[in-house]
């Protein structure tokens, strides 16, 4: 269950662009620097761009970029064939110029150098980022461009943007490692390293990459063989690696640098390295996080010409640092995630098994949150023979609903097995118990009382609170929700008496409690994804309960879902007709 939506609205410089993730990304780039999309609108802007352009935020964002900017020296509008972004633009290639201008919010123009570039990881949504700068000398955002033998300062600045971007859109520390390969080779480098020190404070040399020459740009050779384990990180050795990996300092380095005795394991690794890629010039940069060194990247020139220099380094560094707070967020992730699947799997219980009853049981996480969630459902025989069936969502997708969940679902349980009254009764000493005893603020639940009668029927009591009514469907085909027996949601604190419904189930049928995740769909109303997932449970009536259950998930829930879904079915039997007398 999604929680209630909170806006906050903080206070913002006049001019300010809006702090959402590109733009975040932007302000860490020293000069003006907006984003296009597709359509040429601006979608993004860093603060730089608003002071040097005399606009605001409101004035930017949502405009097309050419018509509002581009001018001639006279200030004329500057028509379309005559724009050098152009070209680059829709190409999506990477260009630069030093003679034009751009339109300030006062009427004047200002004569910037700029720089067009593709912008951000190829599943989202294409983007272009522009840089650009004054040519004027007494511009006041006008500043000195750091030497650097690597690249020139606007692409260093677009490659740092594209950096942050890529590696921090993605929680997937296999997909963060490739997309940083991808930045610098064969941009900066033709070869690439990367050592990763493992929880267990192990080495792993995870990543040896080299660009295929021979081939297109963006091949690239993978090195298994030079891959694996490392020897252990020594705490004196002045050698360039073992100091990136103690988090000392960068380091250039080349063949002649391990050609002497080695002082430890790493150091006859490094020399095995250097001679199977011919690297003659290599730069080595730490990893780091704001917690601790996660390792070390090494570029490396064996084909290329050139040798790194002292003032490549703090590039490189930048790119370093830029990786570790992108990989330490993957690791966090992943993390807590293993530790979610785990709690996972001790929570939800395993379903009784009632005669003549079939029954199965789903639980798929939010796909964004930590594989766990608050939805839950529950099976348990009662001290009476009967069964109790139950399904919940507790307010959030992480382990703090997982916790909650588990708080509600286990005094349910003790409740439902102590107390022989029905189930409107149970929920609402739950409901009174909650907010004394627990953590959980707001909750839904269906309980219901399942039994046989002695003519072989299959009685349903049940009491909702909150939650989206159960499906019944019929073998036939026909299907329909169970609404009555419906009262307000947990945690409420109203003392309102709640109310049992009762039903027979036919032969055959199939019983479907399910939580809000399978329904819920972002521009579309509750009873529209009621509609569909009815629609689907009557047309998959005919097929074997695990097979109905299965293809209801994958045609009901919602593509661009980000919650979590329980889901319990049971289908009662098929009860066998009576021959007559005589036949």
């Amino acid at each position: 269950m999604a929680g209630p939506e909170r806006t906050h609205t903080p206070g913002a410089q006049a001019g300010a662009a809006p702090a959402g993730p590109a733009t975040q990304a932007l302000e860490a780039i020293g000069t003006g620097a907006y984003v296009v999309n597709e359509q040429g609108h601006i979608i993004a802007a860093n603060s730089h761009t608003a002071h040097l352009l005399q606009r605001t935020a409101a004035e930017l964002l949502g405009h097309d970029a050419h018509d509002l900017l581009h001018r001639d020296a006279h200030g004329q509008p500057l028509p379309q064939t005559q724009c050098r972004m152009r070209q680059p633009f829709h190409t999506r290639r990477t260009a630069q110029g030093e003679e034009d201008y751009f339109a300030r919010g006062d009427g004047s123009v200002l004569p910037v150098s700029w720089l067009i570039t593709p912008f951000g990881p190829a599943e989202h949504e294409h983007g272009t980022l522009v840089l650009f700068h004054a040519r004027s000398e007494d511009d006041l955002s006008a500043r000195p461009q750091p030497a650097t033998t690597l690249l020139p300062e606007l692409e260093r600045l677009a490659l740092l943007a594209a950096t942050t971007t890529q590696l921090t859109s993605t929680l997937d520390v296999e997909e963060a490692l490739r997309r940083l390969v991808s930045l610098v080779v064969p941009r900066l480098a033709d070869w690439v390293i990367i050592d990763l020190i493992t929880e267990r404070d192990e080495v792993w040399r995870t990543v040896v990459v080299e660009a295929d020459a021979d081939a297109d740009a963006d091949t690239q050779i993978r090195h298994e063989e030079l891959q694996g384990p490392m020897p252990p990180i020594p705490e004196e050795s002045p050698m360039p690696l073992s100091r990136a990996l103690r988090g000392v300092a960068s380091t250039l380095a080349g063949p002649q640098t391990y050609q002497g005795p080695p002082d430890s394991g790493i150091a006859v690794e490094q020399r095995r390295l250097f001679d199977a890629t011919a690297i003659h010039s290599a730069a080595i940069a730490p990893i780091r996080s704001t917690r601790a060194v996660l390792g070390a990247l090494t570029l490396g020139r064996a084909k290329q010409p050139g040798d790194f220099h002292a003032a490549d380094l703090p590039l490189i560094e930048d790119i370093a640092r830029r990786a570790g707070l992108a990989l330490d967020n993957a690791r966090l992730y992943q993390r807590q995630r293993k530790v979610a699947e785990t709690m996972q799997n001790h929570l939800l219980p395993q379903m009784p098994r009632v005669p003549g009853l079939q029954m199965t049981v789903r639980y798929l996480p939010a796909p964004d949150a930590s594989q766990v969630g608050g939805d839950w459902y529950d099976a348990f025989s009662l001290s009476d023979g009967a069964t109790a069936l139950a399904i919940g969502d507790v307010v959030g997708h992480d382990l703090e609903a997982a916790a909650g969940m588990a708080q509600v679902r286990n005094m349910l349980r003790a409740y439902a097995w102590a107390l022989h009254e029905p189930p409107s009764r149970i929920v609402q000493r739950l409901d009174e118990a909650l907010n004394h005893i627990t953590d959980v603020t707001m909750a839904t639940v269906i309980l219901a009382r399942l039994e046989q009668t002695h003519t072989g029927q299959w009685h349903l009591t049940w009491t909702n609170a909150g939650h989206p009514p159960p499906l019944l469907i019929t073998h036939d085909g026909l299907a329909h929700y169970l609404n009555d027996g419906h009262n307000i949601l947990l945690g409420t604190s109203s003392h309102t008496p709640r109310t049992d419904a009762t039903t027979q189930l036919p032969p055959g049928s199939t019983l479907l409690l399910y939580t809000d995740g399978l329904i819920e769909e972002s521009g579309h109303t509750l009873d529209e994804g009621l509609n569909r997932l009815r629609q689907h449970a009557a047309a998959l009536a005919h097929r074997p309960l695990t097979s109905f259950t299965d293809h209801l998930l994958q045609r009901v829930r919602p593509t661009a879902n980000d919650d979590d879904v329980a889901l319990l079915a049971l289908r009662t039997p098929t009860r066998t007709p009576t021959r007559p007398v005589g036949e």
